[in-house]
């Protein structure tokens, strides 16, 4: 194989790994991973992966980062209660709507309190705007996509 033909080869693998890359992070749908903040702090806190199942959204918290306070649930109750955080599912039933996503359901683990949940895409896709509503409160935390 000559230079040149090498570095034709390089390149063209190069460009391959770019689209590959680029059609992986789908900044169009909240699928995927991302880092959740402190609501107190603001300090990185969890990393919650987004899937969709049955034209629904669902996250669960697949990794604590130094910024997490609690390794546990110990606020919840019911089945949750006193459960690991890795593994817990926290964002639950979100469905397309005008916008984003809606009528879902989210949990605050510090709490162990639950909200109604929607979530909306920011930034170009990078960016979710996750907002939990109780009756007339409601609060809004931005989350910041890592995959």
């Amino acid at each position: 194989m000559t230079l040149y033909s090498f570095a034709k080869f390089v390149a063209t693998a190069c460009l391959a790994l770019s689209f590959a890359s680029a059609a992986a992070a789908d900044t169009s749908s909240p699928v995927g991973k991302w880092r959740t903040f402190h609501p107190d702090s603001g300090a990185p806190n969890t990393i919650v992966e987004i899937t969709q199942a049955g034209g629904k959204l669902e996250g669960t918290i697949v990794e604590l980062l130094a910024g997490a306070t609690e390794t546990n649930c110990a606020k919840c109750e019911g089945e949750r209660k006193d459960q690991p955080l890795v593994g817990m599912v926290i964002l639950w039933d979100l469905t397309p709507e005008r916008g984003g996503w809606g009528g879902g359901t989210i949990l605050r683990p510090a709490t162990g309190g639950t909200a109604n949940a929607s979530v909306k895409l920011a930034d170009g896709g990078q960016k979710l705007d996750v907002k939990g509503s109780r009756g007339i409160a409601s609060r809004t935390q931005t989350w910041e996509r890592v995959e």
